[in-house]
This record gives C-alpha cells, sequence and structure tokens, in this order.
C-alpha cells in the first residue's frame, strides 16, 4: 500500500496542467446525499438527496427513456417471465495494489495520452430515483423492460461495468419485500402493486449484457421535507409513529428512521437481507444520508434514556457510535447470507462534514476490516474549488485508505457538468470552460491506483435537457476515449 509525498502531488499537478481543455458543457440536479459545497470557508449545506425535482410531479423530458443515436435499438420486450438469474461470476471488481512508490514526471500523460485502465477497474454509474419514477411509474412490465434495457444499453456502450440502482428512497421497495411497502414510484401510490417485480427484472437484463447490478438502499430516510406522498398502512414507519416507540422521528418535515433505536437498525438489516437472499444482485449500497440533522432536539428522547442508563458518551459520540453499529450489523448480515454480496458506503467528501454533520467516522470506517468492502466518497469538486480541491480531496482519501483492505472508488459529480458551481470560489466557471474534467478525473484516480469511479448520475450525461445535450456530448466523447 503506498502514500503520496509531495512530490506525488506534483506530479499529479503537472498531469491536470498538461490537459487542461476549454469548452461548454450541461450540468444537472444535486448529488445522492444532497451535499451543497459553501464559498471559501469549506463549510456545508445539507440539502435534499436527489431535489429540486420530486417524482411524484417530474419536470423536463417525457417519461420514456429516448433512444441515442450512438446505441443500437433494442429488441423488445418478452413477455414470458423472466429466467432464472445467470450465477454470479465475481463480486466487486478487484483494484490493483498500490505500489510504495511515486509518481514519476514521465508517467504524468498529455491530453491525449489516455493513461492505461487498471485491471477490474469499477466502472459504476448512479441511477436514482429520479430516473426510475421516469421509467416505472403507471408502466407494464413491457414498457418498463423496454425502458431499462436501453438505459442498460447505453450504459454499456458508454463502457460502465456496474449500475447502481435505487430501489429504496423513502422507506419502501420496488420488488416486493416483506418489510416495506410498494414504493410510489411504481404505481403513484404507495403500497400499489404494478404487478410485476422491477428489480428482478433490472438483474436480469444488467446480467444480460455483463454489467454488476447493485442495490442502493437509503437505510433511514422515510419522508424528506417536501414529499407529502402518503404512508400507506403496512409502512412499519406508519405502524411505529403510531405506536410512539421511538423508532422512527418526525422532524421539521422529515420522517427517519431513529439510528438509536434497535428495532429500526434490525428492520433496515432485515430489508438488506431480503435483497441478498432473494435477488442475484452483486452488491448492496448505501449513501450517506445518516443523521438529518445536527439539532440536539432530534434525539433528545433517545438521548436522554441513554444518559439515564448510565451511558457517558457526548451526543456527538454516541450518535456516532449508533450510525456504525449499523454499519457493522449491515455488513455482517450481508456476508452471513451472501459472501459474493459485495457492501459499500457512499459519503460525503469531508471528513469533518461527515464526522460533525452526518455522524460517520469515515477514517475508522474506510480503514478497518469488519465495516465494508469499499468506500465511495463523492468528490464533487473541481481541480479549481477553492474549498476543496479535486486533487487534494482525492489524495487525502488515497491515504485514508493506503493500508486499508476497504476498496476505494470515487463519487464524481457528472451532474456539475457544463454549470456554474456556485461554491467554488475562483473555481466557478471550471465546469463550464472545460469538456473533459470527468475524463481528467478518471485519470487522475488511475494514477493514485484507485480502484474505479462511479458517475452522479445518469441522467446527467446519458439524458441531458436539450439546452446542454450537445455539450453533454464532447463530455461524454471525452470519457469514452479513456474507457
Amino acid at each position: 500500500m503506498r502514500r503520496l509525498n509531495r512530490a506525488a502531488l506534483t506530479a499529479l499537478g503537472l498531469f491536470t496542467a498538461l490537459i487542461l481543455c476549454s469548452c461548454s458543457l450541461p450540468a444537472r440536479e444535486p448529488p445522492p446525499p444532497g451535499e451543497k459545497e459553501a464559498a471559501a470557508s469549506g463549510s456545508l449545506i445539507l440539502t435534499d438527496p436527489s431535489s429540486p425535482t420530486d417524482p411524484s410531479s417530474p419536470t423536463g423530458p417525457s417519461s420514456e427513456y429516448p433512444s441515442l443515436p450512438a446505441v443500437p435499438e433494442s429488441p423488445p420486450a418478452d413477455s414470458e417471465p423472466l429466467a432464472s438469474h445467470p450465477p454470479k461470476e465475481s463480486s466487486a471488481p478487484e483494484p490493483p495494489p498500490k505500489e510504495e512508490s511515486i509518481l514519476p514526471e514521465a508517467s504524468v500523460p498529455s491530453s491525449h495520452t489516455p493513461h492505461p485502465s487498471v485491471p477490474g477497474e469499477m466502472r459504476g454509474v448512479w441511477i436514482s430515483y429520479l430516473e426510475i419514477n421516469n421509467i416505472l411509474k403507471g408502466k407494464t412490465r413491457d414498457q418498463f423492460t423496454r425502458s431499462i434495457r436501453e438505459v442498460f444499453d447505453n450504459c454499456k456502450s458508454l463502457g460502465l461495468n456496474t449500475v447502481v440502482v435505487q430501489v429504496r428512497a423513502f422507506g419502501d421497495a420496488i420488488y416486493p419485500s416483506e418489510h416495506f411497502p410498494w414504493s410510489y414510484l411504481c404505481t403513484g401510490t404507495e403500497g400499489g402493486d404494478p404487478g410485476y417485480d422491477p428489480l428482478a427484472i433490472m438483474v436480469e437484463e444488467a446480467h444480460v449484457l455483463n454489467l454488476r447490478l447493485e442495490a442502493w438502499l437509503n437505510p433511514y430516510r422515510v419522508r424528506s421535507a417536501g414529499n407529502t406522498n402518503a404512508m400507506s398502512a403496512t409502512n412499519p414507519a406508519a405502524r411505529f409513529i403510531e405506536e410512539e416507540n421511538g423508532a422512527v422521528i418526525s422532524y421539521n418535515g422529515t420522517i427517519s428512521y431513529n439510528p438509536a433505536s434497535a428495532e429500526a437498525r434490525k428492520l433496515i438489516v432485515d430489508g438488506a437481507v431480503e435483497i441478498a437472499s432473494n435477488y442475484n444482485v452483486d452488491g448492496i449500497h448505501i449513501d450517506d444520508y445518516f443523521y438529518p440533522t445536527t439539532d440536539e432536539a432530534f434525539d433528545a428522547v433517545s438521548y436522554g434514556e441513554y444518559r439515564e442508563g448510565g451511558g457517558a458518551l457526548s451526543l456527538g459520540d454516541w450518535r456516532r457510535q449508533n450510525v456504525e453499529t449499523l454499519i457493522k450489523e449491515l455488513y455482517a448480515g450481508i456476508k452471513i447470507t451472501d459472501q459474493s454480496v459485495v457492501f459499500g458506503i457512499s459519503p460525503q467528501a469531508g471528513r469533518d462534514i461527515n464526522y460533525d454533520k452526518m455522524y460517520l467516522d469515515v477514517a475508522k470506517i474506510a480503514g478497518g476490516a469488519g465495516y465494508c468492502d469499499y468506500i465511495c466518497p463523492q468528490i464533487y469538486f473541481g481541480y479549481e474549488n477553492a474549498a476543496q480541491p479535486f486533487l487534494e480531496t482525492l489524495t487525502e482519501w488515497n491515504e485514508m485508505t493506503a493500508s486499508s483492505p476497504v476498496k476505494l472508488y470515487v463519487g464524481l459529480a457528472a451532474y456539475k457538468v457544463g454549470l456554474a458551481d456556485e461554491w467554488a470560489g475562483g473555481g466557478r466557471n471550471e465546469w463550464i470552460e472545460s469538456d473533459d474534467l470527468i475524463m481528467r478525473m478518471i485519470e487522475s484516480c488511475r494514477l493514485l491506483k484507485t480502484g474505479g469511479f462511479i458517475l452522479y448520475r445518469y441522467d446527467s450525461l446519458l439524458r441531458p435537457e436539450a439546452e446542454v445535450a450537445a455539450h453533454a456530448q464532447k463530455e461524454l466523447d471525452n470519457i469514452r476515449s479513456v474507457l
């Protein structure tokens, strides 16, 4: 395992300077966990995960995905039931070993000399509930199958090998579950059965194309502020609220499972184990929506009970312990069920933000065994970001995992392509003035010998809005050149 020294940073800086180029591009909605960079201070404002568009009232293009010119037309979907899942051939892609060496200046490629891809590289994309809403809600089995087949065809055509699909966004499920109700993303009403199993179809279609599929869960969130979709009578959160047992907390318009509740933890773990047991998924993936607030009032009752019972931890340490306990139980439950299913976590990029606001000790999680198979920080910053430059942040994470069994993948901000980055200080226009930022970030990941990357999100590059489509195509072409 390796750590980078000052010479390595110098070489990487030369690499960045050598391959800069200009153009103009599109960009999209906020990242999966809703991280918004604040100006030069480096502080962050937490926003709703995939807002501003709520899936109950989608805007933009029509609900069916149009064909992309570069992708062959998919054959019509078969209306017969799906065959049983093909056997898994592997778990997570294996990244190359990190070497004890620096990066010599001679190894820095020019913009026309792509750095070789690494063996077993993770080349992923997040497919969020916003994309799922567009192609699932109110659709027949055949309509959904054709649409998701086209989505996966597009991913394969780009050169990706993994799709990370959000199957539980709001304490619900887009598959038949014994623990959670059908998502309103299926029929428009929570609890409404679409008459088929979307997750089974997605696993089948992904594996036909030799794509890995990871099931993306939001562990605690039941409703975000502004989400007015009614909970069904079968929703365990509704029952917990009625029973007033402390497993669910309603706060400032949000509804969340209580991280301190053993009953809530068991439900979350049982839900993950159910997926690993019933579906041939390649991984279970969670994002960074842990505690929704730093307000002491949020869980004052639970913390008071903890202290009255003899607990001595500070509020922050107690909250971090609660999150750590869930992560360890998720990892153990998944591995007991199926060792081949990987478990990954995608936290925010800033160590302090995770520690102080999300109550996740990323250094501890990323540095030891028994928590996760990989960690994928959302490094949603440009090279010129004044508060948290991409290269410095990437290097920090690389060092954090240098002697760890945990693999490092990197979340990249495809949603910013072509837009002004309002919170980046002097780097405000970096995503507008360049049409190869994502490509260069992939190259930086390879130079540091990380295990790969995941793009946030599908629509941002492969289904862009009309006014930025030409710009997005340039970025896509540059990405393809290194995949």
